[in-house]
């Protein structure tokens, strides 16, 4: 079999996975799920030569395949800034979306072969864990605008949901880090006037200039019933970080939601799919709830390990590692720095590693409260 036949057949299957769960709520096993991976990894071995390199210092090649998920070698995610990892050419590529630079400013690319499958996995999880309750709203986006960065991920993100889950009245209000607050402010009286339920699709960073610029005018809002906020991290790089519980007690005071209308989202550039809180899948039986944790659909799972690589028990603190069969173009399995621990009920997200101080550190759910 050539490679285009071999990717289109994986497509293929990832893709009706994706809209068996979309449609149906169709789960995939373990056993379909292992199976599944395992053969996107010998796709990628035989045609991403610079992660079929990585694997092979690790002992892994065609030659002695791992028997499960778990054992992928995951590439670490700062080498997508030192290679094309990709299993065709880049030039090739629908879509392809920067990430993170490094201190020297420079960053690299996860190219993307296929747009469509990419679409389906955004709108599949974003559907089931920001649209529970298929709502039509108004997106009013502070996060880059693909207009002027169109190699960002999350602003691309944000357009499609805009374009195909929108009202037809999407607005963007960053030039960079500049936020017109004036547009905003007129757009969300707007909202209330009408009637018309948003979504205020946000980095965390833009939302605490939001919040500062309202204490300042003195202004609140009282937003229509399923309006919701998505908070997508940000801070990374920046010199002020807000905590968590007090960004969303100010969101909520400030636009006239409960706390479960605050969703946050959990994806990297070098992942196709993302994770969200289970708040709006939970409603208000998480009101009063102390723990966030992170789901995700069933093609995206993460591993928590230790310093060895070996997966770590549940309730025991590691760095992750996440294995998406949406990315079948790429590196299947990623490395990151970010800390983590998992439970039954999802992932609980501790924050960047640094010098491994909890790593292998047990905690329950409750100690960890809201991340």
């Amino acid at each position: 079999m050539n490679y285009n036949d071999e990717a289109y057949r994986l497509d293929a299957e990832i893709f009706t996975a994706i809209q068996r769960w979309h449609d149906y709520g169709q789960d995939i096993s373990d056993e379909g799920f292992n199976e599944l991976a395992l053969r996107i990894f010998a796709h990628q071995l035989r045609y991403n030569e610079p992660y079929a390199r990585y694997c092979e210092t690790l002992g892994v090649t065609l030659d002695s395949l791992p028997s499960s998920w778990e054992a992928i070698p995951p590439i670490p995610s700062a080498a997508f800034k030192e290679a094309a990892l990709a299993t065709f050419p880049p030039a090739q590529a629908e879509l392809s979306f920067a990430t993170s630079g490094t201190t020297a400013g420079e960053s690299g690319r996860h190219y993307m072969e296929n747009g469509k499958l990419y679409d389906a996995a955004l709108l599949a999880g974003f559907d089931r864990f920001m649209l529970p309750d298929h709502m039509r709203l108004r997106y009013l986006n502070l996060v880059p605008n693909p207009a002027q960065q169109p190699h960002s991920s999350l602003g691309y993100m944000i357009a499609r949901v805009s374009e195909r889950r929108g009202d037809g009245a999407t607005a963007w209000y960053l030039d960079g880090d500049k936020l017109d607050i004036d547009a905003l402010i007129g757009d969300l009286e707007a909202a209330v006037e009408h009637d018309r339920p948003v979504c205020i699709a946000t980095t965390a960073f833009a939302l605490v200039h939001v919040l500062d610029a309202l204490h300042e005018r003195h202004r609140y809002f009282a937003l229509p019933n399923g309006s919701r906020v998505m908070e997508t991290g940000g801070f990374k790089g920046r010199s002020r970080v807000v905590d968590r519980d007090d960004l969303y007690a100010r969101t909520a005071e400030r636009f006239g939601m409960t706390n479960c209308a605050i969703v946050a989202e959990y994806g990297m550039t070098e992942l196709t799919t993302q994770y969200y809180d289970d708040v709006m899948i939970q409603g208000h039986d998480h009101e009063h709830a102390s723990v966030r944790y992170k789901v995700s659909p069933p093609w995206l799972r993460a591993r928590v390990v230790g310093p060895d690589g070996f997966t770590l028990p549940h309730g025991v603190v590691g760095a992750l590692v996440h294995v998406d069969l949406a990315n079948r173009a790429s590196c299947i399995a990623i490395g990151t720095e970010d800390l983590g621990v998992r439970f039954d009920e999802g992932l609980v997200l501790i924050g960047r590693e640094s010098g491994a101080a909890l790593r292998g550190c047990s905690l329950s759910a409750e100690e960890l409260l809201v991340r």
